[in-house]
């Protein structure tokens, strides 16, 4: 297992709290997801340290890894690169590991809304891994429950890039969330002008 070293002078952003119901047993994440993430990074080597990215370089995208690998990797993002490093690596993760499968089956804003839980049990297995439920969808408006230990902004990132492949412009905030709020699970609320087809399907 790749070991990424710690910040030497940024202030830790890292949290062991998980969701409520989250056990993540035998967790595993799709090797793509993580490529996807290190390839938001310009300078990977200098982030992370030269071992740890050259190991995590090699990784195959096809093979299955421990899902802590790509929580340790999004932290360390966090840290040392902030909110725009995690958003670039959530909209690469929906390109590089849901973008071909997402082309045959999103046609909506709506599709995303219902389908970000099949899209997320594609890429990650285990035992009580967590999921996503749909709290509301009316036109222009929609709430979603993430019970995944995901970096919530990576995960944002991954939404406007789905929607975006629609062309359907949104904005995404959390009304509750489980690092900032120390919340049981996050509600990302998505809103967007968009009221037609495009937003519901129909």
């Amino acid at each position: 297992m790749p070991t990424i070293a710690p910040p030497s002078t940024a202030p830790t952003a890292r949290t062991t709290r998980k969701p409520d119901g989250y056990v993540g047993r035998d967790h595993e994440t799709i090797g793509s997801d993580i490529l996807a993430v290190l390839s938001a990074l310009r300078m990977p080597g200098e982030v992370l340290g030269a071992d740890a990215a050259s190991r995590l370089r090699g990784i195959d995208p096809d093979a299955w890894y421990p899902a802590s690998w790509l929580f340790e990797l999004t932290e360390q993002i966090d840290v040392r690169v902030g909110r725009f490093g995690l958003m670039q690596g959530g909209r690469k993760v929906f390109k590089k590991s849901h973008e071909t499968y997402a082309r045959q089956t999103l046609h909506a804003a709506r599709d995303v809304v219902y389908g970000i839980d099949a899209m997320y049990h594609r890429v990650n297995r285990g035992t009580g891994i967590g999921g996503w439920e749909v709290m509301a969808f009316t036109p222009g408006r929609a709430e979603l429950k993430k019970t995944t230990p995901h970096h919530c902004v990576m995960v944002e990132g991954i939404l406007l890039e789905a929607l975006a492949s629609l062309g359907v412009p949104a904005v995404i905030e959390q009304s509750t969330c489980l690092r900032r709020d120390e919340a049981p699970h996050c509600v990302f609320v998505i809103t967007s002008a968009l009221v037609d087809r495009r937003w519901s399907g129909d």
